[in-house]
């Protein structure tokens, strides 16, 4: 095959997503602090995003050095078992921050550990059961024209997976809606407890919403394209859309670890003590919840 830019494209951000996203899940599964279900939760985040990473490098390998139609399904597979559980995870971190706010005085507790292990097991239970649906005959090789944008995926395969990124991104909306609601009824509060001026409680007031803004509205722009190409567009289409579509929707796993991980204090923190061993790795960790991350 002549070697096409756009795949060199998606293998290099595959590449720069990987790597990334390596570092997020060694750090959080090999440090026995970060045993929270915020980090876990996070880690699946890393996890499936590292996945999409490692799928988008073999799937460049196998067309252009090994092609062979039972690869091409496997590769497919793992990324659609990927790029759903990024997304399924983006979801569990957000009812996990909505519900620290929500429930502030039970949230440390053992049944905030059983939900986040049963939101851990749906995500990717559901995740490799439709990852799977390729590899045991739900394609379209022998049926070119019940094709999708994306080959091997059949037309009713991708509108459901649509579909179902437009019933997640509608719950994250509404639950982002409600976590403003409830940092501008904690602000308001400590506001007056603390004898604060108005300014301040503005201040903190928009800065936390200014930062929800920024996750949702990154991970909006990121796939509303690729989901909303999927419902409109079929095989006749020029592969340039699907590819102009599709890396946007690639770039929010390389997003991810900068917005959910990089930017947490406990993280860095590790993150320092290893590349430069500027601090010690017996400094205590602080308390932190949901809404720090």
């Amino acid at each position: 095959l002549a070697l096409n830019p756009w795949d060199v494209v998606l293998c290099v951000s595959g590449t720069i997503i990987s790597c990334e996203n390596a570092v997020v899940v060694v750090v959080i599964f090999h440090s026995p602090a970060f045993r929270a279900p915020m980090f876990l939760l996070i880690g699946s985040l890393a996890t499936a995003d590292l996945l999409a990473g490692l799928g988008l490098i073999l799937h460049f390998a196998f067309v252009y050095f090994i092609p062979s139609e039972v690869v091409s399904l496997l590769t497919m597979g793992l990324l659609v078992t990927s790029f759903i559980a990024s997304v399924s995870s983006l979801l569990a971190i957000t009812i996990d921050r909505y519900l620290s706010l929500y429930n502030a005085l039970t949230y440390y507790s053992e049944r905030t550990v059983t939900r986040t292990y049963l939101m851990l097991i749906l995500t990717w239970g559901a995740s490799i059961c439709y990852g799977l649906l390729p590899i045991m005959g739900w394609n379209c090789l022998k049926e070119p024209s019940a094709c999708s944008i994306v080959k091997p995926l059949k037309k009713n395969h991708l509108i459901i997976l649509s579909v179902s990124f437009f019933m997640v991104f509608a719950v994250m909306l509404q639950l982002y809606v409600q976590i403003c609601r409830l940092i501008r009824h904690h602000a308001h509060q400590i506001a007056i407890q603390r004898h604060f001026l108005a300014t301040s409680h503005y201040v903190t007031t928009w800065k936390g919403i200014a930062t929800l803004a920024i996750i949702l509205g990154t991970f909006a722009s990121c796939w509303l394209p690729f989901a909303i190409y999927c419902l409109l567009g079929d095989h006749s289409y020029p592969a340039l859309y699907t590819y102009a579509t599709l890396l946007p929707a690639t770039y929010n796993s390389m997003i991810n670890p900068i917005i959910y991980a990089f930017r947490n204090q406990e993280i860095q923190r590790v993150l320092w003590t290893v590349c430069c061993g500027c601090l010690s790795s017996t400094v205590p960790f602080r308390s932190c919840s949901p809404s720090d991350v």
